[in-house]
């Protein structure tokens, strides 16, 4: 039973998406509807499929999970921040001083030769 509610869910895929194209001599907005709708049908079987209800479960766990994650304030946000930005400008010099070092090096390797 699983299986055939797995079909039917590719079937009103497959059934918006070709109306999307059948249907391009009508206005976008009836085109894209159409679309809308085989996914809404498509959402509405997949729910009570196993995958679905797995799916279902993991989203409402998650949610749950993200109301208990504590939150920086405003004075650790900034300092994070300023530590991510003050590290980056860090490495920017640093690996400018690097390129700019084999530059040279190059360079004068190759007045070398010639």
């Amino acid at each position: 039973m699983n299986k055939l509610k797995l079909g039917l869910v590719f079937l009103f895929i497959l059934t918006g998406v070709v109306g999307f194209t059948y249907l391009s001599e009508s206005a976008m907005v009836i085109r894209v509807l159409s679309v809308l709708v085989g996914l809404l049908l498509a959402a509405f079987v997949a729910r009570y499929t196993t995958q679905g209800q797995n799916f279902y479960s993991f989203c409402r766990e998650s949610s749950e999970e993200t109301r208990k994650v504590v939150w920086p304030n405003r004075k650790e946000t900034l300092q994070t921040s300023g530590v991510v930005f003050a590290f980056v400008v860090a490495m920017a010099l640093f690996l400018w001083l690097i390129d700019a070092a084999l530059m040279s090096i190059v360079k004068l390797m190759m007045d070398q030769d010639v």
